[in-house]
């Protein structure tokens, strides 16, 4: 795991010498992601840099690397967790290794193969090759996009980086903010990918490839997620062997590491059955990690210590005040390189600590909700479809109004903020009805919220068909129409949208920022597709989410995980928005900031505080939502 950053010319002419500057500059901002050293290469029209978190090979994989003829040289960031097998392959075929690193069989699987290398890999990757004698960059990103890329073009160049605020550094470079991005923001609590809030920015999407070539710059797609084969009639007991034996696999290949290793714990299903695979197949105890908080509401951490007695691991706990995590927020929040508002950025963060202070690398459940129906949303999306058939005038003139009589709390579950959720998204197009259950500002609270001067203020750039288009390009993107459910269209939202630019980065970053390593079994290629194939019917089941998962792993887990019903990362956000963070909020929401800012408006911001800080509404996710945008948009100008 590493953190990458270049420069490239788009035409023949040589790089100035302030490149190498520049490059210097961005890897720098990223001595998080790789403590272990750093690598700079420099050639006529490209040059690159690389910060190295040592996982594989600790004494010969430095980084950038150029094959033994000089003619292709890499800076990569991620893992290929097949390496071993295709360096035999590569081998066979007349290859010559000077080193035991994944990063060497990536320069020779492009020399061998080309741009169709990528189809062999199986693992987590961002990287930039040049290969001299085509006079071509060549960049990729991993399937799923767990490891991040981000460029730019400016000057007649390329310039690249594993993060954001590594291409922030070069101040000659012109980043504005898009109003675009910033009312996408407020909507989806992340900038959907390719965007960025930065107009001249751009993030590559996953599973595709960059080449710069013959002063082009194409990009295309070198894999796709499955559509569900409904037409699929394997009994379940066949299902669920194949299941286990690709599990076992991911986990297993996921354990190669020459530093030491450990495993998330939550005590949900998903970090559960990666934990039981793991100690099944390790010689030693393995280490498992999680927190827990003091209020008994948010606390998970006793079903994560029945996972570790039941699996006989080393287990590591730490107990947090909801204060202690609150206090954390705002410094976690700026050190992000993008603004995303999932409030579980802080138990992440906090795990990913405690976890690296005993090992290097660790293995996390991420993937399996998206892809096996964990979430309850996948539920209120059938709910919706069958609400809209029944009687206008019962819905309209009983349901809702009796809806609206719900009681309102601050806790985990808020039953009338859950009901008038459900609600909006069911009064909602199909296409849109999968966002506006995750939406934090919908279109007219966005419209009266921000300022009559920000462009963003827009009627087109405020309808649903543009504000939400993100969405519905995921939702249509399997071809014909009828290729699909919308239930299986609604899953591809989630694994193409909400797991990239939510789950993935939040992720990435949190665990980056303490120079952690985490891989994602359930994101291995073969489990994945295996997962998109199947019939619907064989994930939820009926109101039984993850149904074949927790068949296939029964005899593994305890019966209490088995058993529980899912809960979320979360914390107290409604409680700490009217106690602990209320001065914070009050301050950055305050008129003579928002003024200065000139993007929101600030009575009507105002008017959401009041309503909120009264008791009488529950408007923690727009408050929320505008509160770390703030925080972020302060630590740019710091």
């Amino acid at each position: 795991m590493c953190g990458i950053a270049g420069i490239c010319q788009t035409d023949a002419s040589p790089l100035p010498p302030q490149c190498m500057h520049w490059v210097r500059a961005m890897t720098a901002r990223m001595a998080h992601r790789g403590p272990d050293g750093e690598g700079f290469w420099d050639g006529a029209r490209a040059c690159f840099g690389h910060r190295r978190l040592s996982i594989i090979d600790l004494s010969g994989g430095a980084q950038p690397m150029s094959s033994a003829d000089g003619d292709l040289t890499i800076t990569f960031n991620g893992e290929i967790y097949n390496f071993a097998r295709l360096k035999e392959q590569l081998a066979a075929q007349g290859a010559r290794f000077a080193t035991d690193s994944d990063t060497e069989v990536i320069l020779e699987a492009y020399r061998l193969w080309g741009v169709d290398c990528l189809a062999r890999f199986d693992g987590m990757f961002a990287f930039a090759l040049w290969d001299q004698a085509r006079q071509r960059l060549f960049c990729a990103r991993d399937r799923f996009g767990k490891k991040p890329f981000f460029y730019t073009l400016w000057g007649g160049r390329l310039f690249f980086a594993s993060e954001l605020s590594a291409l922030e550094q070069i101040r000659e470079l012109p980043l504005t903010p898009d109003p675009q991005a910033i009312v996408r923001y407020l909507a989806y609590e992340y900038v959907p990918t390719p965007a960025t809030l930065y107009a001249e920015a751009r993030s590559l999407e996953p599973a595709h490839m960059l080449l710069l070539e013959d002063g082009r710059l194409r990009i295309r797609r070198y894999w796709d997620l499955p559509c569900p084969d409904e037409d699929d009639r394997r009994d379940p007991d066949s299902l669920c062997e194949e299941l286990r034996f690709l599990l076992t696999r991911a986990v297993r290949r996921r354990m190669v590491s020459d530093v030491p290793l450990g495993v998330f714990l939550s005590g949900g299903i998903d970090s559960s059955i990666v934990a039981g695979l793991m100690a099944h197949q390790s010689p030693t105890p393995v280490r498992t990690f999680s927190i827990g908080f003091r209020e008994a509401s948010y606390d998970e951490s006793r079903y994560a210590r029945i996972v570790a007695r039941a699996f006989g691991t080393e287990h590591h706990e730490r107990v947090l005040d909801a204060d202690e995590c609150a206090d954390s927020l705002p410094g976690i929040i700026s050190s992000m390189d993008v603004p995303m508002a999932d409030a579980s950025v802080a138990p992440t963060w906090l795990l990913s600590g405690v976890t690296r202070q005993k090992v290097t690398v660790a293995l996390g459940g991420d993937g399996a909700d998206e892809l096996w129906a964990g979430y309850e949303h996948y539920i209120g999306f059938l709910l919706a479809q069958w609400y809209n058939r029944l009687p206008g005038p019962l819905r309209r003139g009983i349901i809702e109004p009796l809806c609206r009589l719900l009681p309102s709390g601050a806790g985990y579950i808020n039953p009338r903020l859950a009901v008038s959720t459900f609600l909006r998204a069911a009064h909602a197009p199909a296409w849109q009805r999968v966002q506006t259950m995750l939406t934090a500002l919908a279109p007219d609270v966005q419209h009266a919220i921000l300022d009559s001067a920000f462009p963003g203020k827009n009627t087109a750039l405020l309808a649903p068909e543009n504000l939400f288009a993100p969405t519905r390009e995921h939702y249509e993107h399997w071809q014909p129409p009828q290729a699909a459910t919308p239930l299986a269209r609604a899953f591809h939202v989630y694994a193409r949208q909400f797991l990239l630019d939510d789950i993935l980065v939040k992720v990435d970053r949190c665990s980056m920022l303490h120079s952690l390593e985490v891989r994602a079994p359930f994101l291995d290629r073969d489990a994945a597709e295996f997962a998109a194939r199947l019939p619907l019917k064989h994930k939820l089941r009926g109101f039984r989410r993850k149904w074949l998962l927790k068949r296939a792993f029964a005899d593994l887990l305890p019966p209490e995980i088995l058993h529980r019903n899912k809960r979320g990362f979360q914390i107290p956000v409604a409680q700490w928005l009217r106690g602990r963070l209320r001065p914070l909020m009050e301050d950055l929401l305050s008129p003579a900031a928002l003024k200065t800012q000139g993007i929101f408006q600030p009575q009507a911001v105002r008017a959401l505080m009041d309503r909120h800080l009264s008791g009488k509404e529950d408007l923690r996710k727009p408050l929320w939502t505008l509160l770390v945008f703030q925080l972020w948009w302060r630590a740019r100008r710091a």
